[in-house]
């Protein structure tokens, strides 16, 4: 790269490496295999760097505007949200246990666990490696593997702050967990880099809905990592609900591992962001798990909104069903990349995928690519997509039933996108997003 864009991308390598000997520096009592992590992660982050779109799984997603970018660190403790603005951003029930952080740091005053009982363990990732050392060096890092992955390393590296979560066998929470990740007005150039661990052990049951939302419009850096380990025959539900501000940048990834009988519904709702990446990784390593991956993505602008799923069928009689769906308008731009492998002792495996994409305007555009590697003989494995346009004979009918061009073209756009909403099964999530989306299509018909 021979003009200014590789010195700019140099220099902003050379200062998170500056940042992360400053973090080293006064790392205080960390225990040293955190530490080693953390190096071990850095050292990936530096020789990795920032992936390209010669990259085979970017090679839609340009993240050329974060890597030109150098964001620092979040102040700690500002203060500048309240319960009130987490609660109106967020989509959920007030009543809900809640963990909230603003700016990346666990805020006690705005948080309220006591309603998970106690049987549920929920800890910051600082009070956790505290109590339960060993139980935490075993299980974090374990999954988010990050070779090759930068944007994992990176927040490998810098993990500092993040919640800890444990179900013991044979425990239903009795309501969903909510997570919610708040930046204000003093995030404006840094990068925030939320941790999350979930270990659900046998026949235990977790929901978790976890809601990435902004106060302003500052323009900032979102780089999640969650690892979630769902034990035998146990159940977990994680629902993702990105309206990060327009000028924001998120990166998210999830991995998970399923045990045999378990079920992991995974549900992404992304309409926020000027550039997103949502990473959904499961691996179906005992025999007869269920994966069901689901996503919807409304956007406009010149947003840009990426979903990537690998679903790895490891043992047999397993199955997974993926349905993702957008709707795009103005000059946005959306991906989809779904990949399925199916391990050469993962017979009998039961997988289908399916990408739908609605187009709004002439200049939106949308790149799916559905990918499967089956190395099994006796498996039944199906993918389709779809780009479009809202259906012309569908207008008309409803315009010579008397509903005006606008009303119509919103009702169409939104039963387009009930199909995938109906998926989500806590049904006051469902209302509240149902209801965003159709105060979404409700606004593009006003302008």
């Amino acid at each position: 790269m021979g003009d200014g864009r590789g010195v700019s991308m140099q220099t902003s390598m050379q200062t998170y490496t500056d940042a992360f000997a400053a973090a080293s520096a006064s790392g205080g009592s960390a225990p040293a295999w955190l530490t080693g992590l953390r190096r071990r992660a850095h050292d990936e982050f530096v020789a990795t760097g920032f992936p390209t779109t010669r990259n085979e799984d970017w090679h839609f997603t340009s993240v050329t505007p974060i890597a030109e970018r150098t964001f620092k660190t979040p102040k700690v403790g500002t203060g500048a949200a309240s319960v009130t603005d987490a609660l109106a951003l967020a989509a959920g029930e007030s009543g809900w246990p809640r963990a909230v952080f603003v700016n990346g740091r666990f805020d006690s005053a705005l948080s309220a666990l006591g309603a998970l009982g106690k049987d549920i363990r929920v800890a910051t990732l600082p009070d956790a490696l505290t109590e339960g050392p060993d139980w935490v060096a075993n299980h974090l890092g374990s999954l988010a593997a990050f070779d090759k992955q930068a944007f994992t390393a990176f927040n490998t590296a810098f993990v500092n702050d993040g919640l800890v979560v444990r179900v013991p066998k044979n425990v239903k929470a009795p309501a969903p967990l909510h997570i919610i990740h708040v930046a204000d007005a003093s995030a404006a150039g840094c990068v925030i880099h939320p941790r999350l661990l979930v270990v659900v052990d046998a026949n235990a049951e977790l929901a978790i809905v976890e809601s990435f939302v902004s106060t302003g419009s500052a323009e900032y850096l979102t780089n999640a990592v969650a690892e979630v380990r769902i034990g035998e025959g146990a159940r977990v539900h994680h629902y993702k609900v990105q309206r990060e501000s327009a000028e924001a940048f998120h990166v998210g990834t999830l991995q998970a591992h399923q045990s045999r009988g378990s079920l992991f519904h995974s549900f992404s709702y992304a309409t926020g962001a000027a550039l997103s990446r949502t990473n959904i990784y499961t691996k179906l390593a005992g025999e007869g798990a269920e994966a069901r991956l689901n996503g919807l993505y409304l956007v406009d602008g010149t947003q840009h909104v990426d979903h990537q799923t690998f679903v790895e069928h490891i043992a047999p009689n397993c199955s997974s069903r993926e349905l993702y769906k957008g709707i795009l308008d103005g000059a946005s731009h959306g991906v989809f990349n779904g990949k399925v492998f199916v391990d050469p002792e993962a017979q009998k495996t039961d997988g289908k995928q399916t990408n739908h994409a609605l187009l709004l305007s002439p200049q939106a555009r949308v790149d799916t690519k559905p990918q499967l590697e089956i190395f099994a003989d006796d498996v039944k494995c199906t993918h389709g997509a779809t780009v479009g346009r809202l259906d012309a004979i569908a207008l008309f009918y409803m315009k010579s039933r008397g509903i005006g061009a606008d009303a119509a073209r919103a009702l169409l756009t939104y039963a387009f996108a009930a199909e995938v909403l109906e998926t989500v099964e806590i049904d006051s999530l469902k209302d509240a997003l149902e209801a965003i989306a159709f105060q979404r299509f409700t606004n593009q018909v006003q302008r």
